[in-house]
Formats: C-alpha cells, sequence, structure tokens
C-alpha cells in the first residue's frame, strides 16, 4: 500500500515518513487574554489535527523535479475540498487539507536529483476553501 492524498502518489518519489503534532487542549494564560495581569489558565478549545509529512522527492532531471513539486504545490495554493491523506502501513485521515509545503533551501546533485520538504496537513474545524 502506498502513501497518498486524495489518491495521488505525491510522496512516491522518494523516502518519506508521517507525524502527528500534538493533540490536546489549546491553553492560554488568562494574563495573555486579559489586559490585566491574572494567574491561571483557561482552555479554549481543542488543537485541531495536524499530520505533518517529511521526505524527499527524487526525480531524473530538474524539470522532473520541479514537475514533482509543482504537484504538491498546486494542492497547497489551490485548496479544494478536504481528502484523505493516507500513510504507507495503512493509516487514514480523513476530511485532511494541505495547508503548507516547504522545500529545502538546496537541490542535491548526484545521479539523480533530490529536495528535502515538509509537507503539513490540518483538519480544519471550519471550511477554509476561497
Amino acid at each position: 500500500m502506498s502513501s497518498s492524498y486524495k489518491g495521488n502518489d505525491i510522496f512516491g518519489s522518494g523516502p518519506h515518513r508521517f507525524s502527528m503534532e500534538p493533540v490536546g487542549l489549546f491553553v492560554a494564560t488568562k494574563s495573555a487574554i486579559n489586559a490585566f495581569p491574572t494567574p491561571g489558565s483557561i482552555a479554549l478549545g481543542l488543537l485541531e489535527l495536524e499530520v505533518v509529512v517529511t521526505g524527499r522527492l527524487i526525480a531524473d532531471t530538474d524539470a522532473d523535479l520541479w514537475d514533482l513539486r509543482d504537484a504538491i504545490t498546486d494542492l497547497a495554493i489551490f485548496p479544494t475540498d478536504p481528502g484523505d491523506l493516507e500513510d504507507h502501513h495503512a493509516r487514514v485521515w480523513t476530511e485532511m487539507t494541505l495547508h503548507r509545503f516547504e522545500t529545502a533551501d538546496r537541490v542535491d546533485r548526484g545521479r539523480r536529483v533530490s529536495i528535502a520538504y515538509v509537507a503539513r496537513f490540518r483538519q480544519f474545524e471550519d471550511d477554509v476553501t476561497p
């Protein structure tokens, strides 16, 4: 079983791994919310689910590498409906939106070209599509 987002194999060109950001309550100090120093904290609600995929895109040419980058970038810049995010061990997160995609500052060159990346997916509580 391969990793995918909305059924698209956008991670498969190279190694990648999935991790989850912290889950639980979003907590703020009362003094951060109030203009006057007040002791204590307040729970403002649950943190939204966020899954982070880190990996490396690998291609034969620079043009092919740009095609791989553009395929992921388009999903982040033009989000449509949320979709299923599936890791390579059959774990599925539903209703996820790719909200951020970052690549490393350089392309590594050898027999093939590659670049490291971080893709962040969030399960938004409210619709964020433009």
